[in-house]
């Protein structure tokens, strides 16, 4: 990784279109944004130019995390850059740490949210879906059963998954108590296809 690594900030590998490449500062930088969000956009605010950068040099990028058993993945209709674990691999991301009860319900009825809004084509041209934090309570209960966290702790879970790009809070309206969110793609690579599997198989072994 020394060379790679030394090509990009000796200038030998082409910096990205219109602008300079990065110098070492930043480029270490950039993949530590990367293992610690696990999703940015191009618009993911505080993250300097840790997308541009992951973006332009994608090769490197992708044998850096595949050393710690990531793969890279480019979304550019999304404008977004993600990693995601290997499916058989065991995980130490946000999902692999042993989320509360709370915190796994409120996940997984963003997921279903974004499926819903998928399907009824209510997604738009940049991947994102609209929801309240209403429809999230009203899936918890409906969905998985369970009673919903309540304002406060909700607020709490939800900034947690805006940290890791999964979502962004809009402004919250005093008098209805209720929060505008913007599902985003990420959401997908947050809870994961096999994520889901799993929570489906220990539901199905409770029941």
């Amino acid at each position: 990784m020394l060379e790679p690594f030394r090509a990009i900030i000796d200038g030998d590998e082409p910096p990205p279109p219109g602008s300079r490449g990065p110098d070492a500062e930043e480029l270490i930088r950039a993949l530590q944004v990367m293992l610690k969000a696990q999703v940015i956009y191009a618009d993911t605010p505080g993250v300097g130019r840790a997308y541009e950068l992951a973006r332009h040099y994608a090769p490197f990028f992708n044998d850096y995390f595949a050393c710690l058993g990531y793969a890279l993945t480019v979304a550019h209709r999304d404008q977004m850059v993600s990693l995601s674990p290997a499916a058989d691999a065991p995980r130490y991301d946000i999902v692999g740490e042993r989320l509360r009860k709370d915190e796994t319900l409120v996940l997984l009825a963003l997921r279903l949210l974004y499926e819903e809004g998928l399907r009824d084509a209510r997604v738009g041209t940049d991947g994102i879906v609209e929801c309240t934090t209403d429809e999230i309570v009203e899936k918890i209960r409906t969905a998985a059963r369970n009673d919903p966290p309540d304002e406060g702790r909700l607020g709490e879970i939800l900034r947690l998954f805006a940290r890791r790009g999964g979502l962004k809070l809009g402004e919250r309206d005093r008098i209805e108590r209720v929060t505008p969110l913007a599902l985003l793609p990420g959401l997908t690579v947050i809870a994961s296809e096999g994520w889901m599997e799993r929570l489906r198989a220990w539901a199905d072994a409770r029941g």
